[in-house]
């Protein structure tokens, strides 16, 4: 009689110890984004809005056109502190594979949109006045089953 009662408090302590370990994941991988900060300088927010949508956007609009991102996105508010960032440039690609090996055709793309080399590079001098990049992430969405 003990030998059962102790076979059967070891089976449900194993039971017990088994579901805790395999608990259902209730979320899949979405597709994956990058995140850019920035902050802009004073007085200099309509105009790098519009310099954006000149290039930024026109560039993203062809990397959607290509198959090469799903979507894009620019979010903008205010700075909560005065190091804060005010304006986040959002990228979707398909998942994290999908981001790689494209380089050359980001590149035409560029070139196609922006100019040459050295519109590209007098481009990013004008930015530099305009703003300070934050920084830029890698995310991934979590989608709920």
């Amino acid at each position: 009689m003990k030998t059962k009662i102790l076979l059967l408090v070891v089976v449900l302590a194993f039971a017990l110890n088994t579901s805790s370990f395999a608990q259902e994941r209730t979320y899949k991988d979405g597709s994956a984004w990058t995140v850019s900060f920035v902050q802009i300088k004073n007085g200099m927010g309509r105009d790098y809005l519009n310099s954006l949508k000149t290039t930024w956007k026109a560039v993203q609009d062809e990397g959607v056109k290509q198959g090469l991102i799903l979507s894009y996105k620019i979010l903008e508010g205010n700075a909560s502190n005065p190091d804060d960032w005010q304006i986040m440039l959002m990228v979707e690609y398909k998942n994290l594979a999908s981001m790689d090996g494209n380089e050359d055709k980001w590149d035409a793309i560029s070139k196609k949109v922006v100019g040459s080399e050295e519109d590209q590079k007098k481009l990013r001098e004008i930015r530099v006045n305009m703003r300070t990049m934050y920084g830029t992430k890698l995310m991934r969405e979590v989608v709920y089953k």
